[in-house]
């Protein structure tokens, strides 16, 4: 894919900005071999909400370093500041590689085709909390209608990568289960992601669970697109107790899902280094009791 330079040049103001930022803020993106095991704060949802400092701390006893948040309001992460969230992780010895902030339509300014001041506080707050990458996990219902409408959507998606590149993030996209279903015969909604995005700009963070409500089946995504999924959320599945979905997330290693053999595969040819544990429904447990059993699963696979 050819992609202009000239046309993912944010302002200069910024650039200079984010030149001033990344030694002190940012950790480099280099050393991308090293495996990660982290927790998406979404499976504790309700224990952040009600006293986000005493989860962290229940969450670093049990051994986890490595978190990715789900909650960025008003330049704050759980009612933090960026400076201030990210010295409570490090208080707690923990890091945050990633997070999930939903990239909209209107991000993008396409009249004068740059993003908006918003979206580059989004952007600057990544880098200034210690992430590597800036994860969008919901794709509007109106770009997913018209197959061309979603090819040029895709555009700002690579030009967002650019913009993430200059402050020495990554951006990337996570998915539910929507994008598995036709476009046009024969072409799924993530088809049209993966072939229109730049890989140098543009990572994916495969949900391996989330797809099994859109029909698909997690290996077969995998040997498809190897090498694009630096991020991997790792869950399990099974039939659903209610709701209008037929799968519901559960403890690693109960469920539909080959989990082991997708997060070796991830490791081995999937260009996956970051492993984020998911578990959103709980059978009666309690979310952080999930949480550890979830993490002592995945040490016993190596992880």
């Amino acid at each position: 894919m050819t992609i202009s330079r000239r046309n993912f040049l944010v302002s200069s103001s910024m650039a200079a900005l984010g030149t001033m930022i990344l030694p002190k803020y940012v950790s480099a993106l280099g050393n991308t071999n090293k495996i990660v095991t982290g927790i998406q704060l979404y499976s504790v949802r309700d224990d952040m909400k009600a006293n986000p400092l005493q989860t962290l701390q229940q969450l670093a006893s049990m051994g986890y370093t490595q978190v990715e948040h789900a909650n960025y309001v008003d330049r704050k992460f759980y009612g933090y500041s960026a400076k201030a969230f990210k010295k409570i992780l490090s208080n707690l010895g923990m890091n945050m590689p990633s997070g999930h902030t939903v990239l909209k339509p209107e991000h993008w300014d396409a009249a004068k085709k740059d993003f908006t001041k918003e979206w580059k506080h989004t952007i600057e707050d990544a880098a200034i909390v210690g992430q590597q990458y800036v994860i969008s996990p919901w794709l509007d219902d109106s770009m997913r209608t018209n197959i061309d409408q979603l090819k040029n959507y895709m555009e700002v998606f690579n030009k967002c990568g650019q913009l993430c590149k200059r402050w020495g993030l990554k951006y990337g996209y996570h998915n539910h289960d929507f994008e598995f279903k036709e476009i046009t015969p024969g072409t799924t909604i993530y088809d049209v992601i993966l072939q229109n995005t730049d890989p140098a700009l543009v990572t994916q963070q495969l949900d391996i669970g989330n797809l099994y409500n859109g029909n698909a089946t997690v290996m077969p995504i995998l040997n498809k697109y190897q090498g694009r999924f630096a991020s991997m959320h790792v869950k399990n599945e099974i039939l659903s107790s209610g709701g209008n979905e037929h799968y519901e997330s559960s403890l690693l290693n109960n469920g539909v899902v080959p989990v082991k053999e997708a997060i070796d595969y991830g490791k081995d040819k999937g260009g996956t280094h970051l492993f984020i544990i998911e578990q959103e429904s709980y059978q009666g447990k309690a979310p952080l009791d999930c949480a550890k059993e979830n993490l002592a699963i995945m040490k016993t696979w190596g992880y």
